[in-house]
Protein backbone atom coordinates (compact mmCIF):
# COMPACT_ATOMS: atom_id res chain seq x y z
CA UNK A 1 0.00 0.00 0.00
CA UNK A 2 1.63 3.34 -1.25
CA UNK A 3 -1.14 5.90 0.44
CA UNK A 4 -2.56 5.67 4.16
CA UNK A 5 -6.39 4.91 3.79
CA UNK A 6 -8.74 7.36 4.54
CA UNK A 7 -10.55 7.21 7.67
CA UNK A 8 -14.21 7.92 8.42
CA UNK A 9 -14.58 8.79 11.95
CA UNK A 10 -16.73 6.46 14.05
CA UNK A 11 -17.09 9.47 16.64
CA UNK A 12 -15.20 12.05 17.94
CA UNK A 13 -13.81 10.15 20.92
CA UNK A 14 -10.76 9.07 22.24
CA UNK A 15 -8.53 7.87 19.26
CA UNK A 16 -7.20 4.16 20.22
CA UNK A 17 -3.68 3.53 20.68
CA UNK A 18 -2.49 0.05 20.08
CA UNK A 19 -2.76 -4.04 20.70
CA UNK A 20 0.35 -5.89 21.38
CA UNK A 21 0.39 -9.73 20.54
CA UNK A 22 3.56 -12.77 20.96
CA UNK A 23 3.43 -16.55 21.30
CA UNK A 24 5.83 -19.27 21.18
CA UNK A 25 4.74 -22.28 20.27
CA UNK A 26 6.61 -24.60 18.04
CA UNK A 27 5.23 -26.74 15.75
CA UNK A 28 1.96 -24.64 15.76
CA UNK A 29 1.53 -21.94 13.13
CA UNK A 30 2.35 -19.07 14.87
CA UNK A 31 1.34 -16.54 11.91
CA UNK A 32 -1.68 -17.79 11.71
CA UNK A 33 -2.32 -17.32 15.79
CA UNK A 34 -0.65 -13.97 15.56
CA UNK A 35 -3.41 -13.08 12.97
CA UNK A 36 -6.32 -14.07 14.52
CA UNK A 37 -4.70 -12.71 17.50
CA UNK A 38 -4.69 -9.04 16.33
CA UNK A 39 -7.76 -9.43 14.68
CA UNK A 40 -9.00 -9.70 17.58
CA UNK A 41 -7.13 -6.62 19.19
CA UNK A 42 -8.17 -4.19 15.38
CA UNK A 43 -10.28 -1.83 18.00
CA UNK A 44 -6.52 -0.74 19.25
CA UNK A 45 -5.55 0.86 16.22
CA UNK A 46 -6.48 0.59 12.68
CA UNK A 47 -3.37 2.65 11.03
CA UNK A 48 -0.94 -0.21 10.59
CA UNK A 49 -0.63 -3.57 10.88
CA UNK A 50 2.32 -6.44 11.81
CA UNK A 51 3.85 -9.62 12.50
CA UNK A 52 7.38 -10.88 12.91
CA UNK A 53 8.52 -14.39 13.31
CA UNK A 54 11.53 -16.12 14.13
CA UNK A 55 12.76 -19.56 12.33
CA UNK A 56 16.34 -21.01 12.16
CA UNK A 57 17.45 -17.56 14.07
CA UNK A 58 16.47 -15.51 11.49
CA UNK A 59 13.54 -12.95 12.05
CA UNK A 60 11.25 -12.21 9.44
CA UNK A 61 9.12 -8.58 9.80
CA UNK A 62 6.11 -8.00 7.82
CA UNK A 63 4.20 -4.72 7.99
CA UNK A 64 1.83 -2.37 6.18
CA UNK A 65 -0.53 0.60 6.50
CA UNK A 66 -4.15 -0.82 6.98
CA UNK A 67 -6.24 -3.02 8.83
CA UNK A 68 -4.87 -6.44 9.31
CA UNK A 69 -7.21 -7.69 7.10
CA UNK A 70 -5.55 -5.53 4.48
CA UNK A 71 -1.90 -6.09 5.11
CA UNK A 72 -2.00 -9.77 5.66
CA UNK A 73 -3.53 -12.73 2.78
CA UNK A 74 -3.15 -16.32 2.65
CA UNK A 75 0.10 -16.09 0.70
CA UNK A 76 1.93 -13.81 3.52
CA UNK A 77 1.36 -15.69 6.24
CA UNK A 78 2.52 -18.74 4.78
CA UNK A 79 5.61 -17.13 4.23
CA UNK A 80 5.99 -16.56 7.57
CA UNK A 81 6.96 -19.16 9.10
CA UNK A 82 8.71 -19.92 12.96
CA UNK A 83 8.72 -20.97 16.42
CA UNK A 84 7.67 -17.63 17.60
CA UNK A 85 5.98 -14.60 16.62
CA UNK A 86 4.73 -11.01 17.87
CA UNK A 87 2.55 -8.77 16.10
CA UNK A 88 0.91 -5.20 16.43
CA UNK A 89 -1.97 -3.24 15.22
CA UNK A 90 -1.24 1.13 15.55
CA UNK A 91 -2.54 4.16 16.23
CA UNK A 92 -0.13 6.27 16.52
CA UNK A 93 0.79 8.23 19.73
CA UNK A 94 3.85 9.53 19.58
CA UNK A 95 5.31 10.17 15.83
CA UNK A 96 3.28 10.24 12.69
CA UNK A 97 1.20 7.43 10.56
CA UNK A 98 4.10 7.05 7.98
CA UNK A 99 5.59 3.40 6.77
CA UNK A 100 8.65 3.43 9.23
CA UNK A 101 6.24 4.12 12.43
CA UNK A 102 4.46 0.95 11.58
CA UNK A 103 5.45 -1.87 13.89
CA UNK A 104 7.01 -4.58 14.67
CA UNK A 105 10.00 -2.24 14.44
CA UNK A 106 13.56 -4.50 13.52
CA UNK A 107 16.66 -3.81 14.85
CA UNK A 108 19.80 -4.89 14.87
CA UNK A 109 22.48 -2.70 16.90
CA UNK A 110 24.12 -5.66 18.17
CA UNK A 111 21.66 -8.04 18.98
CA UNK A 112 18.97 -8.61 16.61
CA UNK A 113 15.12 -8.45 17.63
CA UNK A 114 11.68 -7.04 16.64
CA UNK A 115 9.54 -5.21 19.04
CA UNK A 116 5.78 -4.48 19.70
CA UNK A 117 4.74 -1.50 22.14
CA UNK A 118 1.15 0.29 23.42
CA UNK A 119 1.94 3.42 25.23
CA UNK A 120 3.73 6.21 25.21
CA UNK A 121 7.72 7.59 27.11
CA UNK A 122 7.59 10.58 28.41
CA UNK A 123 11.31 10.78 28.41
CA UNK A 124 11.13 10.05 24.79
CA UNK A 125 13.24 13.36 23.76
CA UNK A 126 15.66 12.40 26.12
CA UNK A 127 16.50 8.84 25.36
CA UNK A 128 16.58 10.23 21.62
CA UNK A 129 19.42 12.08 22.10
CA UNK A 130 21.62 9.66 24.27
CA UNK A 131 20.95 7.49 21.32
CA UNK A 132 21.89 10.14 19.07
CA UNK A 133 25.05 10.96 20.78
CA UNK A 134 26.14 7.68 21.23
CA UNK A 135 25.46 7.47 17.39
CA UNK A 136 23.05 4.93 16.67
CA UNK A 137 20.28 6.15 14.62
CA UNK A 138 16.62 5.52 14.25
CA UNK A 139 14.91 4.63 10.88
CA UNK A 140 11.27 6.23 12.41
CA UNK A 141 9.94 8.50 15.01
CA UNK A 142 8.44 6.49 17.33
CA UNK A 143 9.51 6.24 20.82
CA UNK A 144 8.62 2.11 20.31
CA UNK A 145 11.87 2.07 18.30
CA UNK A 146 13.96 3.95 20.89
CA UNK A 147 12.92 0.90 23.21
CA UNK A 148 13.82 -1.28 20.50
CA UNK A 149 17.02 0.58 20.22
CA UNK A 150 18.38 0.60 23.72
CA UNK A 151 17.31 -2.94 24.24
CA UNK A 152 19.63 -3.87 20.67
CA UNK A 153 22.15 -2.16 22.15
CA UNK A 154 23.02 -3.26 25.06
CA UNK A 155 24.49 -6.54 23.44
CA UNK A 156 27.52 -4.40 22.95
CA UNK A 157 27.45 -3.68 26.99
CA UNK A 158 27.93 -7.63 27.39
CA UNK A 159 24.19 -8.17 28.39
CA UNK A 160 24.64 -11.63 26.38
CA UNK A 161 20.15 -12.68 27.17
CA UNK A 162 17.39 -10.25 26.43
CA UNK A 163 16.35 -11.24 29.45
CA UNK A 164 18.68 -9.05 31.00
CA UNK A 165 18.57 -6.17 28.31
CA UNK A 166 14.71 -5.71 29.44
CA UNK A 167 15.78 -5.62 33.42
CA UNK A 168 18.95 -3.17 32.49
CA UNK A 169 16.34 -0.80 30.05
CA UNK A 170 12.78 -1.14 32.05
CA UNK A 171 14.22 1.55 34.90
CA UNK A 172 15.61 4.03 32.34
CA UNK A 173 12.07 4.26 30.52
CA UNK A 174 9.34 6.56 32.08
CA UNK A 175 5.96 6.74 31.05
CA UNK A 176 3.40 3.71 29.64
CA UNK A 177 4.82 0.75 28.29
CA UNK A 178 3.21 -2.55 27.43
CA UNK A 179 5.43 -4.55 25.34
CA UNK A 180 6.33 -7.64 23.48
CA UNK A 181 10.55 -7.97 22.58
CA UNK A 182 11.63 -10.74 20.15
CA UNK A 183 14.70 -12.65 19.24
CA UNK A 184 15.81 -16.11 18.19
CA UNK A 185 15.49 -17.47 21.37
CA UNK A 186 12.93 -15.82 22.95
CA UNK A 187 9.73 -14.01 23.29
CA UNK A 188 9.52 -11.75 26.49
CA UNK A 189 6.76 -9.46 27.48
CA UNK A 190 7.17 -5.62 29.98
CA UNK A 191 5.07 -3.64 31.62
CA UNK A 192 5.67 -0.40 33.13
CA UNK A 193 6.26 -0.29 36.78
CA UNK A 194 2.51 1.82 37.14
CA UNK A 195 0.55 -0.32 34.59
CA UNK A 196 -0.83 2.19 32.49
CA UNK A 197 -1.63 0.03 29.71
CA UNK A 198 -2.99 -3.36 30.09
CA UNK A 199 -1.13 -6.66 29.38
CA UNK A 200 -2.40 -10.70 29.80
CA UNK A 201 -0.76 -13.69 29.89
CA UNK A 202 -2.65 -17.12 28.67
CA UNK A 203 -1.79 -20.44 27.87
CA UNK A 204 -2.47 -22.35 24.88
CA UNK A 205 -2.50 -26.05 25.96
CA UNK A 206 1.55 -26.48 26.69
CA UNK A 207 2.44 -22.90 25.22
CA UNK A 208 2.12 -19.72 26.37
CA UNK A 209 1.12 -16.11 24.52
CA UNK A 210 0.45 -12.76 25.71
CA UNK A 211 -1.75 -10.16 24.24
CA UNK A 212 -3.02 -6.87 25.10
CA UNK A 213 -6.25 -7.99 26.14
CA UNK A 214 -8.20 -11.25 26.80
CA UNK A 215 -10.22 -10.92 23.72
CA UNK A 216 -7.10 -11.69 21.89
CA UNK A 217 -6.60 -15.25 23.74
CA UNK A 218 -10.74 -16.24 23.12
CA UNK A 219 -10.24 -16.57 19.34
CA UNK A 220 -7.48 -18.70 19.39
CA UNK A 221 -8.51 -20.97 22.05
CA UNK A 222 -5.95 -20.11 24.77
CA UNK A 223 -7.02 -19.55 28.46
CA UNK A 224 -6.40 -16.44 30.39
CA UNK A 225 -3.90 -17.00 33.33
CA UNK A 226 -3.28 -13.62 34.57
CA UNK A 227 -2.70 -10.29 34.31
CA UNK A 228 1.70 -9.15 33.62
CA UNK A 229 2.11 -7.41 36.81
CA UNK A 230 3.16 -3.10 36.64
CA UNK A 231 6.64 -3.60 36.24
CA UNK A 232 7.21 -7.23 35.58
CA UNK A 233 8.49 -8.99 32.52
CA UNK A 234 7.63 -13.04 31.18
CA UNK A 235 10.02 -14.76 29.12
CA UNK A 236 8.44 -17.39 27.01
CA UNK A 237 11.56 -20.16 25.46
CA UNK A 238 11.83 -23.37 25.05
CA UNK A 239 12.92 -24.08 28.72
CA UNK A 240 9.60 -22.61 29.46
CA UNK A 241 8.10 -19.65 31.39
CA UNK A 242 10.32 -17.44 33.49
CA UNK A 243 9.09 -14.41 35.29
CA UNK A 244 10.43 -11.77 36.92
CA UNK A 245 9.73 -8.44 39.08
CA UNK A 246 11.94 -5.91 37.60
CA UNK A 247 10.72 -2.39 38.82
CA UNK A 248 8.25 -1.07 41.86
CA UNK A 249 6.57 1.68 41.47
CA UNK A 250 4.72 3.72 44.83
CA UNK A 251 1.55 3.63 43.08
CA UNK A 252 -0.62 1.45 40.06
CA UNK A 253 -2.11 3.93 37.78
CA UNK A 254 -3.98 1.72 35.19
CA UNK A 255 -5.80 4.05 32.75
CA UNK A 256 -9.52 3.80 33.68
CA UNK A 257 -10.75 5.07 30.37
CA UNK A 258 -9.82 0.94 29.34
CA UNK A 259 -12.76 -0.18 31.28
CA UNK A 260 -14.78 3.00 30.15
CA UNK A 261 -13.77 2.42 26.45
CA UNK A 262 -10.78 1.40 25.07
CA UNK A 263 -11.06 -2.56 25.72
CA UNK A 264 -13.47 -4.10 24.06
CA UNK A 265 -16.33 -5.52 26.11
CA UNK A 266 -15.46 -9.19 26.34
CA UNK A 267 -11.90 -9.01 27.69
CA UNK A 268 -11.24 -9.59 31.60
CA UNK A 269 -9.48 -6.65 33.37
CA UNK A 270 -8.86 -6.68 37.48
CA UNK A 271 -10.95 -10.06 37.17
CA UNK A 272 -14.11 -8.10 35.73
CA UNK A 273 -15.63 -8.86 32.31
CA UNK A 274 -16.04 -5.14 30.99
CA UNK A 275 -19.87 -5.83 29.37
CA UNK A 276 -20.99 -5.91 33.03
CA UNK A 277 -18.60 -3.32 34.52
CA UNK A 278 -19.52 -0.96 31.76
CA UNK A 279 -23.91 -1.52 32.29
CA UNK A 280 -22.95 -0.70 35.97
CA UNK A 281 -21.87 2.52 34.50
CA UNK A 282 -25.18 2.36 33.31
CA UNK A 283 -27.07 1.95 36.31
CA UNK A 284 -24.97 4.04 38.69
CA UNK A 285 -25.79 6.90 36.06
CA UNK A 286 -29.29 6.44 36.23
CA UNK A 287 -29.30 6.98 39.75
CA UNK A 288 -27.44 9.82 39.62
CA UNK A 289 -29.23 11.06 36.47
CA UNK A 290 -32.71 10.36 35.98
CA UNK A 291 -34.90 12.18 33.45
CA UNK A 292 -38.27 12.01 32.60
CA UNK A 293 -38.21 10.31 29.23
CA UNK A 294 -40.08 7.94 27.26
CA UNK A 295 -37.34 5.56 25.49
CA UNK A 296 -33.16 4.52 25.95
CA UNK A 297 -31.31 4.37 23.25
CA UNK A 298 -27.33 3.94 22.93
CA UNK A 299 -25.07 5.08 20.47
CA UNK A 300 -24.15 2.33 18.67
CA UNK A 301 -21.91 0.12 19.59
CA UNK A 302 -19.91 2.10 22.32
CA UNK A 303 -22.86 2.81 24.08
CA UNK A 304 -24.69 -0.40 24.04
CA UNK A 305 -23.56 -1.64 27.72
CA UNK A 306 -24.17 1.33 29.42
CA UNK A 307 -27.48 2.30 27.49
CA UNK A 308 -28.90 -1.14 29.18
CA UNK A 309 -27.61 -0.59 32.30
CA UNK A 310 -29.47 2.92 32.64
CA UNK A 311 -32.65 0.90 30.88
CA UNK A 312 -32.45 -1.83 34.07
CA UNK A 313 -32.30 0.99 36.59
CA UNK A 314 -34.72 3.59 35.27
CA UNK A 315 -37.47 1.14 34.45
CA UNK A 316 -37.51 2.73 30.63
CA UNK A 317 -37.98 0.60 27.99
CA UNK A 318 -35.00 0.23 25.45
CA UNK A 319 -34.56 -0.13 21.86
CA UNK A 320 -32.59 0.33 18.97
CA UNK A 321 -33.27 4.08 17.88
CA UNK A 322 -29.68 4.11 15.58
CA UNK A 323 -28.35 1.41 13.26
CA UNK A 324 -24.82 1.73 12.75
CA UNK A 325 -22.99 0.48 9.55
CA UNK A 326 -19.94 -1.48 10.75
CA UNK A 327 -18.31 -2.22 7.63
CA UNK A 328 -17.74 1.43 7.54
CA UNK A 329 -14.16 1.61 9.37
CA UNK A 330 -11.71 2.85 6.77
CA UNK A 331 -11.94 3.50 2.95
CA UNK A 332 -9.94 4.76 -0.12
CA UNK A 333 -12.91 6.43 -1.93
CA UNK A 334 -13.46 10.47 -0.57
CA UNK A 335 -17.29 11.06 -0.47
CA UNK A 336 -17.25 13.98 -2.57
CA UNK A 337 -18.32 17.50 -1.42
CA UNK A 338 -22.02 16.49 -2.46
CA UNK A 339 -21.83 13.45 0.22
CA UNK A 340 -19.56 14.38 2.96
CA UNK A 341 -21.87 16.96 4.70
CA UNK A 342 -23.81 14.05 5.47
CA UNK A 343 -20.41 12.09 6.21
CA UNK A 344 -22.18 11.42 9.88
CA UNK A 345 -24.73 8.79 7.68
CA UNK A 346 -22.18 6.27 6.42
CA UNK A 347 -21.93 5.46 10.14
CA UNK A 348 -25.24 6.04 11.94
CA UNK A 349 -29.17 6.17 10.25
CA UNK A 350 -31.19 7.02 12.56
CA UNK A 351 -34.76 5.07 12.93
CA UNK A 352 -38.33 7.21 12.70
CA UNK A 353 -40.17 4.50 13.57
CA UNK A 354 -39.09 4.11 16.44
CA UNK A 355 -37.83 7.19 17.58
CA UNK A 356 -40.73 10.45 16.07
CA UNK A 357 -42.53 11.73 19.11
CA UNK A 358 -40.66 10.17 22.16
CA UNK A 359 -38.44 11.96 24.58
CA UNK A 360 -35.20 10.06 24.36
CA UNK A 361 -32.71 9.26 26.84
CA UNK A 362 -29.32 8.56 24.75
CA UNK A 363 -26.47 7.14 26.10
CA UNK A 364 -22.88 7.30 24.58
CA UNK A 365 -19.47 6.48 26.95
CA UNK A 366 -17.99 10.05 25.92
CA UNK A 367 -17.91 13.28 24.40
CA UNK A 368 -14.67 15.11 23.56
CA UNK A 369 -14.92 17.46 20.97
CA UNK A 370 -18.41 17.23 20.52
CA UNK A 371 -18.48 17.65 16.75
CA UNK A 372 -20.40 14.13 16.10
CA UNK A 373 -23.03 14.08 19.32
CA UNK A 374 -23.99 17.47 18.16
CA UNK A 375 -24.59 16.14 14.54
CA UNK A 376 -26.01 12.97 16.00
CA UNK A 377 -28.46 14.73 17.85
CA UNK A 378 -29.53 17.03 14.85
CA UNK A 379 -30.04 13.95 12.96
CA UNK A 380 -32.71 12.80 15.90
CA UNK A 381 -34.35 15.92 16.16
CA UNK A 382 -35.25 15.34 11.68
CA UNK A 383 -36.17 11.90 12.39
CA UNK A 384 -38.96 13.22 15.06
CA UNK A 385 -37.73 12.72 18.56
CA UNK A 386 -39.67 15.14 21.13
CA UNK A 387 -36.83 15.50 23.51
CA UNK A 388 -33.17 14.66 23.17
CA UNK A 389 -30.94 13.82 26.91
CA UNK A 390 -27.98 13.03 26.65
CA UNK A 391 -26.22 10.38 29.40
CA UNK A 392 -22.69 10.15 29.03
CA UNK A 393 -21.30 6.74 31.26
CA UNK A 394 -17.93 9.11 31.76
CA UNK A 395 -17.28 12.37 33.47
CA UNK A 396 -16.32 15.44 31.02
CA UNK A 397 -13.37 14.83 29.39
CA UNK A 398 -10.99 17.69 29.98
CA UNK A 399 -7.21 16.61 30.05
CA UNK A 400 -4.87 15.02 27.17
CA UNK A 401 -3.51 11.76 27.75
CA UNK A 402 0.05 11.75 27.67
CA UNK A 403 0.77 7.58 28.18
CA UNK A 404 -0.73 6.63 24.63
CA UNK A 405 -3.84 8.00 23.97
CA UNK A 406 -3.93 10.23 20.89
CA UNK A 407 -6.73 13.18 22.66
CA UNK A 408 -7.13 16.30 21.34
CA UNK A 409 -6.03 19.65 23.24
CA UNK A 410 -7.77 20.95 25.87
CA UNK A 411 -8.95 24.02 23.69
CA UNK A 412 -10.53 21.30 21.52
CA UNK A 413 -12.53 19.27 24.36
CA UNK A 414 -15.78 20.84 24.13
CA UNK A 415 -15.64 20.27 27.88
CA UNK A 416 -12.59 23.30 28.12
CA UNK A 417 -13.82 26.16 30.33
CA UNK A 418 -17.28 25.35 30.19
CA UNK A 419 -20.39 24.05 32.56
CA UNK A 420 -22.26 20.57 31.38
CA UNK A 421 -25.61 23.49 31.15
CA UNK A 422 -23.05 25.21 28.52
CA UNK A 423 -22.07 21.77 26.85
CA UNK A 424 -25.47 20.96 26.28
CA UNK A 425 -26.46 24.52 24.31
CA UNK A 426 -23.75 23.86 22.71
CA UNK A 427 -24.16 20.40 21.10
CA UNK A 428 -28.58 20.95 21.24
CA UNK A 429 -29.60 18.82 23.58
CA UNK A 430 -32.17 18.95 26.23
CA UNK A 431 -30.41 17.99 29.03
CA UNK A 432 -27.08 16.39 29.63
CA UNK A 433 -25.77 14.52 32.68
CA UNK A 434 -22.28 12.71 33.24
CA UNK A 435 -20.94 9.90 35.42
CA UNK A 436 -19.29 11.20 38.73
CA UNK A 437 -15.56 9.85 39.06
CA UNK A 438 -17.32 8.25 42.27
CA UNK A 439 -20.21 6.26 39.93
CA UNK A 440 -17.18 5.49 37.72
CA UNK A 441 -15.06 3.74 40.44
CA UNK A 442 -18.34 2.16 41.50
CA UNK A 443 -18.94 0.34 38.98
CA UNK A 444 -15.21 -0.46 38.09
CA UNK A 445 -14.82 -2.09 41.68
CA UNK A 446 -10.92 -1.27 42.63
CA UNK A 447 -9.80 1.87 44.42
CA UNK A 448 -9.22 4.87 42.76
CA UNK A 449 -5.31 4.83 43.93
CA UNK A 450 -4.78 2.19 41.47
CA UNK A 451 -5.59 3.46 38.02
CA UNK A 452 -4.87 6.94 36.30
CA UNK A 453 -8.03 8.97 35.22
CA UNK A 454 -5.90 12.17 34.15
CA UNK A 455 -8.25 12.78 31.49
CA UNK A 456 -10.59 13.59 33.74
CA UNK A 457 -9.15 15.05 36.66
CA UNK A 458 -5.60 16.44 35.29
CA UNK A 459 -4.01 14.81 38.03
CA UNK A 460 -1.20 12.85 35.89
CA UNK A 461 0.39 9.97 38.43
CA UNK A 462 3.52 9.26 36.53
CA UNK A 463 5.78 12.62 37.43
CA UNK A 464 6.12 15.86 35.71
CA UNK A 465 4.43 16.33 32.24
CA UNK A 466 7.09 18.09 29.98
CA UNK A 467 5.00 19.72 26.99
CA UNK A 468 8.34 19.29 24.44
CA UNK A 469 7.16 15.05 24.96
CA UNK A 470 4.27 15.42 22.32
CA UNK A 471 3.32 13.12 19.55
CA UNK A 472 5.43 14.68 16.50
CA UNK A 473 8.29 15.83 19.20
CA UNK A 474 10.80 13.47 17.52
CA UNK A 475 9.86 14.28 14.43
CA UNK A 476 10.23 18.02 15.07
CA UNK A 477 14.18 17.30 16.60
CA UNK A 478 15.06 14.43 13.55
CA UNK A 479 17.27 16.37 11.18
CA UNK A 480 17.57 13.58 8.50
CA UNK A 481 15.18 10.65 8.03
CA UNK A 482 16.86 6.87 8.19
CA UNK A 483 20.98 6.91 7.64
CA UNK A 484 21.97 10.42 9.22
CA UNK A 485 21.45 12.32 11.84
Amino acid sequence: MSEQPDVIPDRDGPRDECGVFGVYAPGRDVARLTYFGLYALQHRGQESAGIATCEGGHITTMKDLGLVSQVFDEEKLQALAGDMAIGHVRYSTTGGGAWDNAQPVWRDDGRELALAHNGNLTNAVELYNELREQGITLRGTSDSEIIAALLSSHACEGGEWIEDAVAHVMPRLRGAYSTVVMTKHAVVAFRDPHGVRPLALGKLEDRFVVASESCAFDIIGAQLIREIQPGEFVSMTERGLEMKQVVEAERQAQCVFEHIYFSRPDTRLENRVLQSVRSKMGEVLAREAPVEADLVIAVPDSGNPAATGYARASGLPKDDGLIKNRYVARTFIQPGQELRQHGLRMKFNPLPEIIAGKRLVVVDDSIVRGNTMRQLVGMLREAGAKEVHLRISSPPIKHPCHYGVDMNTREEMVAHERSVEEIAEEIGADSLAYLSLEGVYEAVGTPRERHCDACFSGLYPIGEIEEHNGKFALEEIAVIPATGR
